[in-house]
C-alpha cells in the first residue's frame, strides 16, 4: 500500500514498524542521529516496557498487520533479549504479523554473546545488521568506534552459529586512511565473509558532530569530490562483479535479500515509528509525517500522562506526495513506474515534471515505463532531485 487519498485505501495492508533504541555505550564522532549513553543498566532495561505501552497507545489508530519491524538505532543490541520479546510481543498484541514477517535488528560488534544472538534468533529476529564499518583497527580507531576486528569476525561467526542467513553487513567508506587500494582490499574481506547484504556509506561530516568541529579546525580532512566519486565506482564495481544487485544508492544485496523495511520506505508505504526519536509516515490524506522529540525525559513524561508522543510534522498535499515519490524513488534502481504513479496521482511524471525532466537530461532514464537514475545519476543525486523538490 502507498500513501494516497483515494477512499478505498485503508491501512489493512499492512505497514512497516520502526522501532528507536537512543542508547549507545558511546557516542561516534561522525553520528547526527539521536543517541546517549545510558546513566545506568536500569535505563536500559526499562525502555522496552516504555515501547510497550506506546504501541498499546497506537494501536488505536494503525490498523495491521505489520510487514516488518526494524530495531534501530542507537544500538538496540544493548536491550535484554526480554525486553525483545515483550516488545514483539506487544506488537503482534496490538497490529498483528503478517505472513514470512521481516524482523530486523542492528547490532554492533562487542555487544553481542554467542548466548545473545541465539536467544534473539528465537525470539523472532530473522534479519541482523552489524555495524561492522571497517576490518581494520586502524580504521575503526579514526572513525571512534569502540570495537575491533576480532569483535566483527567473532560476531559474525557467532551470527551464524545462531541461525542468521540473512546477515547484513555496515561499511563506512571515503575515509581519510583510506586510498583505493585499501579500499578494495577491505571489500575483499568482506566479500569473503559472505554476507547477504552490504551497506555502504560514503563518510560525510553531519552539522553539530565532533567531526564536524575536527573538520573546522583543520584536524580532519576528507576526500575531495572526485576521490569519492571514484570510491563510490569502486564499491559499485567490485560488490556487482561478485554478484550482488547495487538496488539502491548505499544498499547491495544477493537476489532476494533486500531489505523489505527500507524498500517500504522507498516506495512510500506507511510506517510507525515507535521511540524517542522516531519518526512516521501515515495515510491520513496524501500522507502525514509525524515525529516523537528526540528527548527521552520528555519521552516518559508523554507516556505517564497517556499522552500521544508523537507530534505532526508536516501534513503532505498531492504535489508534495508526488515530489517524494520521485525523491524515494529515484534512490532506487527499480525507480519510478509511469503506470503506479499515473494510477496514484491521475497525471504521469512527464505531465507533473517537464522541467525537472529537461534539466536531468540524459542521467534520468526512462525505460521500460519507468523513471530511474544509473550510477551516474546517483553520483549526482542531491544535485538532481533537487529539481523535483
Amino acid at each position: 500500500m502507498v500513501c494516497d487519498n483515494t477512499a478505498a485505501q485503508s491501512q489493512q495492508s499492512g505497514f512497516g514498524l520502526y522501532l528507536h533504541t537512543p542508547f549507545c555505550r558511546s557516542k561516534c564522532p561522525y553520528c547526527d542521529f539521536f543517541s546517549i549513553v545510558p546513566q545506568g543498566k536500569q535505563e536500559v532495561e526499562n525502555y522496552p516496557a516504555l515501547l510497550r505501552q506506546e504501541l498499546r497507545q497506537s494501536a488505536k489508530a494503525w490498523d495491521g498487520p505489520l510487514t516488518s519491524i526494524f530495531f534501530g538505532g542507537g544500538t538496540p543490541s544493548l536491550l535484554p533479549i526480554q525486553g525483545i520479546e515483550v516488545i514483539l510481543d506487544s506488537a503482534r498484541a496490538s497490529f498483528g504479523f503478517a505472513d514470512e514477517i521481516e524482523i530486523s535488528l542492528e547490532a554492533n560488534p562487542g555487544t553481542v554473546s554467542p548466548r545473545y544472538l541465539d536467544q534473539l534468533r528465537r525470539a523472532g529476529v530473522n534479519r541482523l545488521s552489524l555495524g561492522i564499518q571497517s576490518l581494520t583497527d586502524e580504521g575503526l580507531g579514526k572513525l571512534g568506534r569502540v570495537h575491533s576486528r576480532q569483535d566483527s569476525l567473532a560476531a559474525i561467526t557467532a551470527a551464524r552459529n545462531a541461525g542468521f542467513d540473512n546477515l547484513s553487513l555496515d561499511l563506512i567508506y571515503s575515509r581519510p586512511d583510506q586510498d583505493l587500494d585499501t579500499l578494495r582490499g577491505e571489500l575483499a574481506q568482506l566479500l569473503e565473509l559472505q554476507p547477504r547484504h552490504l551497506s555502504c556509506y560514503g563518510l560525510t561530516i553531519e552539522e553539530g558532530t565532533p567531526f564536524a568541529q575536527m573538520e573546522a579546525s583543520g584536524m580532519l580532512t576528507l576526500p575531495d569530490e572526485e576521490d569519492a566519486a571514484a570510491a563510490y565506482r569502486c564499491v559499485h564495481e567490485e560488490l556487482t562483479k561478485a554478484g550482488f544487485a547495487h538496488y539502491e544508492i548505499s544498499n547491495f544485496a544477493r537476489p532476494g535479500y533486500e531489505c523489505r523495511h527500507n524498500l517500504g520506505y522507498w516506495r512510500r508505504q506507511p510506517y510507525l515509528g515507535v521511540g524517542a526519536g522516531a519518526h512516521s509516515l501515515s495515510c491520513n490524506g496524501w500522507g502525514e509525517r509525524l515525529s516523537v522529540p528526540a528527548d527521552l525525559e520528555l519521552y516518559r513524561q508523554h507516556l505517564a500522562a497517556g499522552e500521544a508522543t508523537a507530534a505532526s510534522l508536516e501534513i503532505c498535499d498531492q504535489q508534495l506526495a508526488m515530489a517524494e515519490t520521485l525523491y524515494l524513488g529515484l534512490r532506487t534502481a527499480e525507480g519510478v513506474s509511469d503506470a503506479a504513479f499515473s494510477r496514484r496521482f491521475g497525471r504521469s511524471v512527464a505531465e507533473v515534471f517537464p522541467t525537472a525532466i529537461a534539466r536531468c537530461g540524459e542521467r534520468l532514464k526512462h525505460e521500460h515505463g519507468r523513471w530511474s537514475f544509473g550510477l551516474d545519476g546517483w553520483l549526482l543525486y542531491d544535485h538532481l532531485i533537487a529539481n523535483f523538490l
